[in-house]
């Protein structure tokens, strides 16, 4: 259901073609990378999180990790991820399929800067094996994003 509503949505704009389903993509980011033919940091994971008790989403590099220190700081508050038997409830997608597109009402999408040094992303299409191939502008646009954080660790600066 969740992959369905996601092609509904970028069909509705017209970038259907872009939601793609695969063979397979793999459990992590570097097999998804390898799935799909392009570098492992190029794969903007999805984490879903509790902040001020409501679900959101965090949107970064594949290479990237959340720095406590500055989610505390951009946040006001500790890192609380959603457990992952709830994420579909709180945010609309399976573990492992969550993107920032055809989500529940009401979850906010934040996109950390460690995207900004790519022109072409790759995130989950809803499902454990489809894809979404987008630029900056469009992850932007379509993911109805809050805005810019810088709340990651790990990633290089091309």
């Amino acid at each position: 259901m969740s992959f369905e509503k996601v092609k509904k949505y970028f069909d509705g704009v017209g970038l259907g073609e872009r939601v793609v389903e695969r063979e397979q993509i793999g459990a992590t980011v570097e097999q998804a990378a390898v799935s799909i033919g392009c570098e492992p940091e190029r794969i903007a994971k999805t984490m879903s999180v509790f902040l001020d008790e409501k679900a959101a989403l965090i949107v970064m590099a594949g290479d990237a990790k959340i720095d406590n220190t500055k989610y505390k700081a951009c946040f006001h508050q500790k890192a609380k991820m959603i457990p992952g038997e709830l994420v579909e409830t709180y945010i609309g997608h399976l573990p492992g399929a969550v993107c920032p597109f055809a989500v529940n009402e009401d979850v906010r999408v934040f996109l950390d800067v460690s995207l900004k040094r790519f022109d072409i992303i790759y995130t989950a299409g809803g499902s454990l094996n489809s894809t979404v191939k987008l630029s900056l502008k469009e992850l932007e646009t379509h993911s109805a994003s809050t805005g810019w954080i810088d709340v990651c660790k790990g990633w290089l600066v091309n």
